[in-house]
């Protein structure tokens, strides 16, 4: 359940997310998008956890 992405499909999502993102984050320098893009990667993997562990409880 909290199994950590793979190399390949971080740098995948990081691409996606400076992809979908261009326009909004065009006047940052190259490795302040990168540093953004891995930030907004991290944050989706933590999300994903918690909803995964919520649903997982068992419900009364």
């Amino acid at each position: 359940m909290e199994k950590s992405f793979s190399s390949q499909s971080r740098k995948k999502l990081q691409k996606m997310m400076m992809e979908v993102f261009t326009t909004e984050i065009h006047t940052l320098n190259p490795e302040l998008q990168s540093i953004l893009a891995d930030d907004m990667v991290t944050a989706f993997q933590n999300r994903l956890v918690v909803f995964q562990k919520i649903q997982s409880k068992p419900t009364a």
